[in-house]
């Protein structure tokens, strides 16, 4: 997997098990980041990735412009992956190895965007919303293949690639 833009557009990372993880296409991570860009300035502002995966969406942050990122990794064999990943960089995301749920609910943290990409089919979606209910935020983004339900929320942007949806919300 390659970084997509900024400052280390085109450094490789390590992927973990295609088995445990999906990680988001270079093609969506750079229309995410697009779009997100047409709707706030990265420079002073904060990321987290609930679900971090390789760590990438937490790098693309950093690389763009964000000055810092926070990814949140359950499994520890994925982590593990995640830490080779990030020492590679001399500004990296903060790695949390734990679950997300349990994690964003008792951060004590404002995040300017929270990127929400748990296991497709996982049914999470809501709890990972209402896991977030508390924190400080401007933009959420989903990424999701099924129906969820944004009813308390603003939908300010929604693209579909193939099956699945990014929803940008407030």
């Amino acid at each position: 997997m390659i970084i997509t833009a900024g400052k280390f557009k085109g450094r490789n990372i390590k992927a973990p098990d295609e088995n445990i993880t999906r990680p988001t296409l270079s093609k969506v991570r750079m229309s995410v980041f697009n779009t997100l860009q047409a709707i706030l300035e990265f420079e002073g502002k904060s990321f987290l990735d609930m679900y971090a995966g390789s760590g990438i969406m937490g790098l693309e942050a950093i690389s763009r412009g964000f000055d810092k990122a926070v990814a949140i990794e359950k499994n520890p064999k994925v982590a593990t992956t995640i830490k080779s990943n990030f020492k590679n960089f001399e500004k990296s995301p903060k790695l949390i190895i734990g679950d997300s749920l349990k994690i964003a609910s008792n951060l004590d943290e404002t995040f300017d965007v929270i990127y929400i990409d748990p296991p497709y089919f996982s049914g999470i979606y809501e709890k990972s919303l209402s896991a977030i209910k508390n924190i400080k935020k401007e933009i959420i983004i989903l990424e999701h293949v099924t129906d969820v339900d944004f009813s308390n929320l603003e939908i300010i942007k929604q693209k579909k690639y193939g099956d699945k949806f990014i929803t940008f919300c407030r």
